[in-house]
């Protein structure tokens, strides 16, 4: 049976959709998938090139955040807006926090044998958040901007649902293969097989887009001020799979020759049409020829070209498109060659 989340009234009317991700949830979820194999296609590359540079340190902070089980609830973080901000904010938790909070996951996992020393090791918490700042390092920072782009242009396809069928349709859509919303119940299968009741005493729900939460849910429910539900971005809910990342590479040699040759091609229009995408992301195709003043079939065939170029992301939701610029693209508006 799954968790089912019971909602009045007043929950539907509060509950809303972030337009930023969550480093929290990024970071527990970026971890999972560095001890698995799933999705090779989306993150075989991004897992290797990961691995790949982490040193034997960060075991610390992989060993609290297993590929199945409980994280500690003092990682959250849930207020932090970076991974920096997030592992600053672990690195100030309050000693008797840490100690609850690991107290309750030992109820349900067993914990690596250092980690009861933690509320009294200064030292050793010191070495834990520096392990959790160097797998943040190699495994969000360098893809942040990309993240928060597709987490906009998730938000903009999650705020059409809600204008064309109001928030049971938004519920409906979220995440077929794990959410479903039978009125006034939203239930989630969980992967631990939680089966229980909760009700939202009018809270709401904040539901948040995730690019690395793509298998069960991440739900939070003792979240202030209200409870949370992560979900995978549009992007990660489309047909075809893609290689996540591909334009944030570190070999930065990779991408020139791509944003050269581009930039050669690029006329007037078509840099209003990049310009017009990186100022309003998640826009639809009738959005942006308004923008930019121009025919919505002559966006349409200015997008398509700029997709294929790696400059601008599509993210599709049934009969509507919504665009967004990527890392390439933004760099590309930068060089002052390329400003129209």
């Amino acid at each position: 049976m799954p968790l089912r989340i019971h909602f009045t009234v007043q929950d539907l009317a509060r509950t809303r959709v972030t337009d930023e991700p969550a480093p929290c949830i990024e970071l527990s979820s970026a971890a999972r998938q560095l001890q698995g194999r799933t999705h090779p296609v989306r993150l075989g590359a991004w897992r290797r090139r990961t691995l790949s540079a982490l040193h034997p340190a960060s075991r610390m902070a992989l060993a609290l955040m297993p590929r199945h089980g409980r994280v500690p609830e003092f990682l959250s973080g849930s207020h932090s807006t970076t991974p920096a901000e997030l592992v600053e904010q672990v690195r100030a938790t309050p000693r008797g926090r840490i100690r609850a909070s690991l107290e309750r996951t030992a109820r349900h996992q067993p914990l690596p044998s250092w980690a009861r020393r933690l509320p009294d090791d200064p030292l050793l918490l010191r070495q834990l958040c520096d392990s959790l700042e160097h797998v943040a390092g190699h495994a969000l920072a360098p893809h942040w901007q990309e993240l928060r782009a597709m987490t906009a242009a998730d938000a903009a396809v999650r705020s059409r649902q809600l204008l064309g069928g109001g928030v049971e349709t938004l519920l409906a859509r979220l995440n077929p293969r794990w959410v479903r919303w039978r009125a006034p119940v939203l239930e989630v299968a969980m992967l631990s097989g939680l089966d229980a009741d909760v009700h939202l005493a009018g809270r709401g729900m904040l539901l948040q887009p995730s690019v690395f939460a793509v298998g069960s849910p991440v739900v939070n429910l003792d979240a202030v001020p209200q409870p949370v539900l992560s979900y995978p971005v549009a992007r990660l809910q489309e047909g075809a799979a893609a290689p996540l990342f591909a334009s944030s590479r570190s070999d930065a040699g990779r991408a020139a020759p791509a944003v050269d040759a581009v930039g050669s091609l690029l006329g007037r229009t078509r840099a209003a049409v990049l310009d017009a995408v990186a100022r309003h992301p998640g826009c639809s195709t009738r959005q942006l020829a308004a923008l930019v003043g121009i025919a919505e079939a002559s966006a349409s065939e200015h997008a398509t070209t700029l997709r294929a170029a790696g400059l601008i992301d599509t993210h599709r939701d049934r009969r509507t498109a919504a665009h967004v610029a990527t890392p390439t693209g933004l760099a590309l508006l930068d060089a002052p060659s390329a400003r129209p």
